[in-house]
């Protein structure tokens, strides 16, 4: 198996541990003015504001979320993805046919380089209807074109006849049905991906790398939409479960953690500074989470309550987004152990079919069944998404699975009993790959190799490109 690259392994001391009852201090050692849970007082006078407490690293020494290991032994291609918005296209598959007739006005939605987050409170705002009321099976990727149903609860509502007006979101299609649209329902999604500065006689190795994830499989790692621009939305998430409120708040808003881009910088700077009203007035509506933390804190709100007005989807989506991480620490393990095509005893595996789950046991090994099954990627082995609802694997699985949740700095008891985590599941290490094709041209932009493919759902595109290109472009 190909290895990408050595894992970041850092350890650090959590922000939480060994801080409780101390009086904040600037990295001079002032005293600064406090909240009652432990944060800096925003200054109203400038001439009095000083320093925010340096952020303390979290403990986790799991270092970049992203995958790590390649299942494909063939070259990569190189090249670069998401150059333009039209080369990254996403159609949502169905999971069902509309009624016609319902409480939930249905929509065919389609966004050009807009964040989810973003294009959920263009359509709050246009249909008068607060976060409830609208549904929607995925998030879909922020840079490209992606086509996807919403579904907005309008019960004997007069449909808003006024169009709506957005550069970069278009209502394509309406229709009604009887219930709202639930997170996971949809058949899967289509992609078509262009690949650019690639030398398109790469095609036929490109080719080869599309058949071999075919016969084995995608690894279903979670992808970099997973874990945000900055890349950090998992250890947001291990501040929430911790309850460290003033870190989050920090890394959220400040300069802590990098991964910004460079226009942010000011007002992170000003937010380090303790100059909250000022930053408030330098974010946008495109930076959704920010903007609502940092008004919050700037009126004096206490930085568990400001962190909160995000809502629940955005706080969930941080947590899911660290046992999205330690999953793929458990997958890259079993991809460099040479284990990814393979059950052991103690295994729970997963039917690709309806995603059932039953235990591997040496009994059904020994019959060879399992083996040929695996092999025409009817069934896979899980990985762990850690929460009280979790089925358990045994022996060596789970404690490979307890090692990669300790790794991150939290032990299996204390985790599963966090007021904030989420129920937890088993995921497929691998998926299908289904109607893969692929071209090579010119157009007037340049070379290109273009791949299509479709995925179930709950997985990424970036994974395949990741196996295609094996550089880092494949995971922007």
């Amino acid at each position: 198996m190909g290895e990408r690259r050595t894992m970041t392994m850092t350890t650090m001391s959590t922000g939480s541990e060994g801080q409780e009852g101390r009086e904040p201090q600037t990295p001079g050692g002032h005293h600064v003015a406090a909240n009652s849970d432990g944060a800096p007082a925003p200054s109203r006078d400038p001439r009095s504001q000083r320093l925010p407490p340096p952020l303390e690293p979290l403990s986790m020494r799991i270092g970049s979320p992203l995958p790590q290991q390649f299942a494909t032994s063939e070259p990569g291609i190189g090249g670069r993805i998401k150059v333009r918005a039209e080369d990254f296209l996403v159609d949502e598959i169905p999971l069902y046919p509309l009624s016609g007739s319902g409480e939930h006005l249905y929509l065919g939605v389609q966004k050009i380089n807009t964040s989810h987050a973003e294009m959920m409170s263009v359509l709050r705002r246009h249909f008068g209807v607060g976060d409830g009321s609208i549904g929607f099976a995925g998030m879909k990727d922020k840079v490209g074109v992606t086509r996807q149903t919403i579904s907005i609860h309008l019960p004997g509502a007069e449909i808003p006849e006024t169009p709506l007006d957005h550069q970069r979101i278009q209502i394509l299609w309406r229709d009604r049905h009887h219930n709202k649209l639930r997170l996971g329902q949809l058949a899967g999604n289509r992609f078509s991906i262009r690949v650019r500065d690639v030398d398109p006689m790469k095609a036929p190795q490109a080719l080869r790398i599309l058949r071999q994830l075919e016969r084995g499989g995608v690894p279903n790692y979670f992808g970099e939409q997973r874990f945000g621009y900055r890349g950090n939305n998992h250890v947001l998430g291990a501040y929430v479960l911790r309850g460290d409120w003033r870190h989050a708040c920090t890394f959220l808003l400040g300069q802590a953690g990098g991964g910004f881009q460079e226009y942010q910088r000011p007002r992170r700077e000003l937010y380090d500074a303790g100059r909250y009203d000022e930053a408030a007035a330098q974010w946008t509506t495109a930076d959704r989470n920010e903007l609502i933390v940092i008004r919050k804190l700037a009126k004096g709100t206490r930085p568990r309550d400001a962190l909160l007005a995000v809502g629940d989807t955005a706080v969930e989506f941080w947590i899911s987004a660290l046992q999205s991480a330690i999953f793929n620490r458990v997958l890259d393990e079993r991809i460099r152990s040479g284990c990814l095509a393979t059950l052991a005893e103690g295994d729970l595996a997963c039917k690709h079919e309806n995603r059932s789950m039953f235990h591997v046991t040496a009994e059904a090994l020994a019959s060879g069944e399992l083996a040929q099954r695996l092999t025409a990627n009817e069934i896979a082995p899980t990985g762990p998404l850690w929460g009280p609802g979790m089925l358990m694997p045994s022996g060596a699985t789970l404690e490979a699975e307890r090692q990669a949740l300790m790794a991150a700095g939290f032990d299996v008891e204390k985790f599963l009993a966090f007021k904030r985590v989420l129920e937890g599941q088993r995921r497929p290490m691998t998926v299908p790959l289904r109607h893969a094709s692929l071209d090579a041209g010119m157009d007037e932009h340049g070379e290109y190799i273009r791949v299509a493919f479709d995925l179930p759902r709950g997985s990424f595109a970036t994974v395949v490109m990741h196996e295609i290109m094996k550089n880092a472009a494949a995971d922007t």
